[in-house]
């Protein structure tokens, strides 16, 4: 039997790139489908590693909480190298390098499992569960300019096989979408099916990776640590419920088939693999071992991440890396963070569909930046310790500068997306310290209705629309009366807040927030104008809480000036798209024009 169906959204591929597209969309109502060629879903290890950027992204769609409960917390790194006696000793304890702004200085392990977990928790809440075990077989993007330009029509057709099909069940189906991710690894179908090429050289660097509760003496085992000794190199990563992953460098003569050039587990195994760490370890004791995974992973990257801005790759799709600085699955769930919102806005609508290009230009550089940062830091872990004999050999001080250089880049904090229709550096002077192209950074303001405080990114939820914080300044008479001339000026139909807000309402395509300069004991909401103020919660001050513990100095931090009125826009993925005076609001208006629709043109 046969089956044929329309969707907006096909997802290829169940992992942590296509379950956070799959959430993000079901969450913006738009009407989605995975499938998965996984009988199951995963239920043990894989990628581990949550960095600061990504755990903020994860707050903004509600699920940090939880990722944060059940995962384990590391604070602090080590480092532990080879003495004159060729046993390791520790050189360096340190807190983990991350910029002065992160909002949470800290990495959470807890295995891809549990991780995929919360991500299907959180679709099944909006009716959305994983197909499985089906695989895709054909796909067909049509090359009809109108029907690819319509955002009506379901230009890609994917033909489906039902793995577990028997008897008079459906074994093939017939899906037409508007959109396809192909989220569906590095060896991903939808890439070769379309014929995107990888670009790049796979290395020549293999790890195996074990999950043990180890029985040890060594004092940083809950640390993040790194071992250089003569025996080679270990990276110590603590996870949830006492377990520790070790990543474990190998030769490649002793697992490599020589007439193959692959990776022959057969050569191999955990027994001789938990040898390998034990020897690395010396003087210390390492006893107990439990399964075994191999990693053998390439520095490349796809040619492009779309096809016809109909079919798109993200996460291991379009980019592999070594795993040595924890990047493979923060990169993937933030190809999809960009990805879904952009999809979202444009099936509704509000965007055209020509702004689906920034999704490349972004994620695609990025990816390049990471392959180029990734190859300078695995030297660090290829390369021979400082010993008596080898002074020349690499120390803690040499992983100590990269940690520093690259720190904002592992955490994906200093992220930065190149000037575009969506990335506008035009007016940066009015908030020196907001770097457009950048997240929102986060800080500590109080409601001014009622000095609760409240952390900015709070307030920036993934819920696919901008955000337009208005800093009104301090509130002298005169600036009350400039911020009145201001809402009476954006309230006109030819304003960008009434121009492209759908049915006449603002609040479903922009969320304003106002932040005043001011004190809670002085301040009177009430005469920040209705506009600015749709919600008593939407008004806040820069000043700190009633202990006056937190908060306060928010102007100061992003370097807007308090006797002046500043737009910031944030984009819906949390990064900074324009900062403009309230005097260049026509700056603003072009901004928003060359991507949104006005509503008297859109079409469903």
């Amino acid at each position: 039997m046969s089956l044929e169906s329309c969707v907006d959204v096909l997802v290829i591929g169940a992992g942590p790139a296509g379950l956070m597209s799959a959430n993000a969309l079901a969450m913006a109502g738009v009407d989605v489908r995975v499938i998965d060629q996984r009988p199951t879903k995963l239920t043990v290890g894989q990628a581990d590693g949550i960095q600061s950027r990504t755990i903020e992204v994860w707050q903004s769609y509600g699920l940090a909480e939880r990722l944060i409960r059940e995962g384990n917390q590391v604070y602090m790194s080590a480092f532990y190298a080879p003495n004159e006696r060729g046993e390791i000793e520790c050189t360096k304890r340190e807190r983990l390098v991350t910029p002065p702004t992160a909002r949470f200085p800290f990495i959470v392990t807890l295995h891809q499992a549990a991780i995929e977990s919360i991500l299907l928790d959180s679709m099944s809440q909006r009716g959305v569960k994983v197909d499985r075990p089906v695989v895709p077989s054909v796909i067909e993007v049509s090359e009809d300019v109108e029907e690819l330009a319509s955002m009506s029509s379901y230009p890609v057709k994917v033909t489906l096989e039902h793995l577990d099909a028997v008897g008079d069940s459906i074994k093939t189906e017939s899906v037409r979408a508007k959109f396809v991710i192909g989220a569906d690894g590095a060896h991903s179908w939808v890439r070769r099916a379309l014929g995107i090429p990888m670009e790049g050289e796979h290395t020549d660097s293999i790890w195996g990776v074990i999950d043990v509760k180890p029985d040890t003496d060594l004092p940083d085992i809950r640390k993040l640590t790194k071992i250089q000794s003569i025996n080679g190199t270990c990276m110590i990563i603590p996870r949830e419920d006492d377990i520790v992953r070790l990543y474990i460098q190998l030769s490649g003569g002793d697992i490599i088939d020589p007439s193959t050039g692959r990776v022959d587990k057969s050569r191999t195994s955990p027994e001789k693999l938990f040898e390998v760490a034990r020897k690395m370890f010396q003087p210390f004791e390492l006893r107990t071992s439990t399964d075994v995974n191999w990693l053998l992973v390439g520095q490349r990257i796809a040619s492009r991440y779309s096809v016809r801005e109909r079919v798109f790759i993200a996460g291991d799709a379009c980019h592999t890396h070594s795993p040595k600085a924890g990047q493979g699955m923060n990169a993937s769930m933030n190809d999809s963070h960009n990805l879904a919102w952009k999809l979202s806005q444009v099936l509704r609508g509000w965007a055209s569909p020509s702004f689906l290009k920034t999704y490349e230009l972004e994620r695609r550089q990025f990816a390049q930046d990471l392959i180029a940062f990734d190859k300078e830091y695995s030297v660090l872990f290829t390369g021979k310790p400082r010993t008596v004999e080898n002074q020349n050999g690499l120390s803690h001080e040499n992983f100590f500068r990269a940690s520093k250089k690259f720190g904002g880049f592992i955490t994906g904090l200093d992220v930065q997306y190149a000037p575009s229709t969506l990335v506008n550096a035009k007016h940066q002077g009015c908030a020196t310290n907001l770097v457009i192209g950048q997240r929102m950074l986060p800080q500590i303001f109080v409601r001014a209705a009622d000095a609760r405080p409240v952390q900015i990114q709070d307030m920036l939820p993934a819920d696919i629309r901008f955000k337009v914080l208005v800093f009104t300044g301090i509130l002298t008479d005169k600036q009350i009366a400039n911020v009145n001339s201001l809402a009476t000026q954006l309230s006109k139909p030819s304003s960008f807040l009434q121009k492209y807000a759908a049915d006449g309402d603002v609040s479903s395509v922009f969320d304003i927030i106002t932040i005043v300069a001011g004190r809670k004991e002085e301040a009177n909401f009430l005469v920040v104008p209705l506009l600015f103020r749709e919600h008593w919660s939407k008004v806040l001050l820069d000043d700190a809480d009633v202990m006056r513990s937190r908060g306060g100095h928010g102007y100061e931090s992003f370097g807007i000036d308090p006797a002046a009125i500043t737009f910031v826009i944030v984009r819906p993925d949390g990064y900074v798209g324009m900062v403009a005076p309230s005097t260049a609001v026509d700056d603003v208006d072009r901004y928003f024009s060359s991507f949104l629709i006005p509503r008297g043109l859109c079409s469903s």
